[in-house]
């Protein structure tokens, strides 16, 4: 069976999204990472072709989050290490992880995702900042080791860190929305 993860925070006005709420406010952040969450749990929690569960920060929250997936803590630890006990408590069987904050994400990118984990051992799909907003293991999580996080340096770092006997493949690139500059290229958020 095919498992994808959200990875997520509880939407908490003055605690996540920080560079964004610099650029946009506290309110609008908020707005954006509900609107965010709500549309990654709708778009993607429909297909067959996986079972949606959510990997949620803070760890207390798992227990009251709203939706009808399953949820899980994500545990202490750089991203790197919560991102890999994430995919560390599915099942058997491959398995995608990705954010709640980009935009143009569609089920046909998670498909395409399981597709290249048929070739490949790892997955990535590169974000246009320089880091990742999918990753993908077939059998084993990665271990990501130590990596320059939130940087555009991210999937350079995680990549020099993999054995070379790890086959690796490449979704396509898409944007998140870490800060204002990237939140006004998006326009008016549709599909909600």
């Amino acid at each position: 069976m095919r498992h994808l993860i959200l990875f997520a925070r509880l939407p908490r006005l003055g605690v996540g999204k920080r560079r964004l709420a610099h650029d946009i406010g506290d309110g609008a952040a908020l707005r954006f990472e509900r609107l965010m969450l709500a549309r990654s749990q709708r778009r993607l929690g429909r297909d067959r072709r996986w079972r949606l569960r959510l990997a949620a920060t803070p760890d207390r929250a798992a227990g009251r989050w709203p939706g009808r997936f399953p949820v899980f803590p994500q545990g202490r630890g750089d991203l790197g290490v919560r991102m890999r006990r994430a995919m560390a408590t599915c099942p058997p069987g491959p398995v995608v992880l990705v954010g709640t904050d980009i935009p143009g994400l569609t089920p046909a990118h998670i498909g395409e995702a399981f597709a290249l984990l048929g070739q490949h051992d790892v997955v990535f799909g590169p974000a246009s900042d320089g880091g990742f907003w999918l990753v993908g293991a077939r059998h084993r999580p990665p271990d990501f080791g130590a990596a320059r996080w939130s940087s555009r340096h991210a999937l350079k770092d995680v990549l020099s860190n993999l054995p070379r006997s790890i086959s690796v493949g490449f979704a396509a690139i898409l944007g998140d929305v870490d800060d204002g500059a990237a939140y006004c290229r998006l326009g008016p958020l549709r599909g909600f």
